[in-house]
């Protein structure tokens, strides 16, 4: 037998099964573990924009709130309301990875011909030119002396 609750807006809310979520207390929070408790902080959600279609997303900024629930609505408010972004991602700060180590961002083999410009030979030539005319002047100086 499936017992139904309303909801804080009115809407029916399951007691049990795979949709149901725990009913809210009085002040509105619920009593799972995705809601914030006595003292806690609210979570950090990172928010990315996109302004047009085609143009790529963006970092907008972050909000503070308990679920994603919340942080989806709450980026809607702050980066949506005047129709600003026709996209927002939402990402909790915790799923993001930061990769900072430069022994795996800086290979130690050069591997610059894979960039898509090639080489960038100015400095090898301007070295190679330099080596190149080192010996020639020295048997040109080497040549007139021993005449």
């Amino acid at each position: 037998m499936n017992e139904e609750r309303t909801g804080p807006l009115g809407q029916p809310v399951p007691v049990a099964g795979p949709t149901a979520k725990p009913a809210p207390t009085s002040e509105g929070r619920h009593d799972g573990t995705s809601r914030l408790g006595e003292g806690a902080e609210p979570d950090v959600w990172e928010v990315f924009r996109q302004e047009k279609d085609g143009d790529p997303m963006r970092h907008a900024g972050s909000v503070r709130a308990p679920d994603r629930d919340l942080a989806t609505h709450y980026a809607r408010e702050l980066y949506s309301r005047r129709q600003e972004s026709v996209r927002l991602w939402i990402v909790w700060r915790g799923d993001i990875t930061d990769l900072s180590d430069p022994d795996l961002l800086q290979p130690p083999l050069d591997r610059t011909f894979k960039k898509p410009g090639g080489y960038v030979m100015r400095d090898k030539l301007d070295a190679a030119r330099k080596r190149a005319a080192a010996p020639e002047e020295s048997r040109e100086r080497g040549g007139a002396a021993s005449e």
